[in-house]
């Protein structure tokens, strides 16, 4: 068997997933559909969009498939048609066992964490939040349990000190696109050979950092109840997008949702210069170094205090 001979049904939904389903398309592997979220009206004029993954798709001439429902008859029919030998998953909806088992070789998933940690919708948000120093890509079977399944490759990558998820996001999905064909080519040789693909089952942890979707509650920064480290970690994990959100008294006036997209953490309270804002915490205090008023362009602090005045 080679890469041209082997049927891959590819399912994912946002940007990251693109960079791999790319890297498959133009290295010649056989992907003969793609399965994604349904469109949905978005923006004032409330215009359908599609998702990032089926325009890509239909750019190349690609059948996409995008059920309401993952256990839909007329879906799950509609799949078997294309006669996948192997499934592979990249930022999608947790599927059914009907769906993950129809092809022979099995579905396998990319997962943007250090597997066993952070399974859920956001892994790469929730290490960087949690001020961890390193992250990576763990490619995995899929089994019932979501994100539980053994592992087949592990890459690691450092998180810099003050670097936020936006650039985590894009090197990981640069480094998706060698996992994702190493992968496929690993198990393309064991098929050849006869042989099982060598996985590992996920190591027992004592703490498991759980990684769930982030609705905008999440993301309002509560200083009173942060250290100023845990606030800088807040920021980085959740900037460029969904960002970090606060209400500012600043100058006498009130500020309601302001995003915040940059600070600085210092250990003591800081006395306020010109063009600062500082903002004390439950320890230390943070200084916003960029953020976004409703209506107003992202704005550095200065800008900001200038455009009061």
């Amino acid at each position: 068997m080679t890469k041209s001979d082997l049927r891959i049904v590819y399912l994912g939904t946002p940007e990251f997933a693109v960079a791999s389903l790319r890297t498959l398309v133009e290295g010649g592997y056989n992907v003969v559909a793609v399965v994604t979220m349904p469109d949905k009206p978005a923006g004032r004029g409330h215009q359908v969009q599609y998702s990032d993954v089926k325009k890509y798709a239909l750019e190349v001439g690609l059948p996409v498939l995008q059920p309401e429902k993952l256990k839909d008859e007329a879906f799950i029919e509609e799949l078997k048609s294309y006669k996948a030998d192997l499934q592979i998953v990249v930022a999608f909806r947790m599927l059914p066992e009907v769906v993950w088992t129809m092809p022979r070789l099995g579905t396998f998933s990319i997962h943007g964490s250090l597997l066993p940690q952070y399974r859920g919708a956001a892994p790469i948000n929730w290490a960087v939040m949690n001020g961890d120093r390193e992250t990576g890509l763990t490619t995995f079977m899929l089994k019932h349990e979501i994100d539980t399944g053994n592992m087949i490759l592990q890459e690691r990558i450092p998180i810099g000190e003050d670097e936020n998820v936006g650039s985590v996001h894009d090197r990981l999905m640069e480094l998706s696109k060698e996992m994702v064909t190493r992968t496929v080519d690993l198990i393309i040789d064991c098929e050849n050979k006869g042989i099982q693909v060598p996985t590992t089952p996920q190591p027992e942890v004592a703490e498991l950092r759980p990684a769930p979707k982030i609705f905008k509650e999440d993301c309002e920064i509560h200083f009173d109840r942060m250290t100023a480290e845990q606030v800088h970690n807040f920021v980085r994990g959740l900037s460029p997008y969904p960002a970090a959100w606060t209400n500012l008294t600043v100058q006498g006036q009130l500020f309601e949702n302001v995003k915040i997209y940059k600070v600085e953490a210092y250990p003591r309270p800081l006395p306020e210069g010109k063009g600062d804002i500082i903002v004390p915490c439950k320890e230390g205090a943070v200084r916003i170094l960029e953020l976004q008023v409703p209506g107003k362009k992202r704005m550095d602090a200065r800008s900001f205090l200038n455009g009061i005045h």
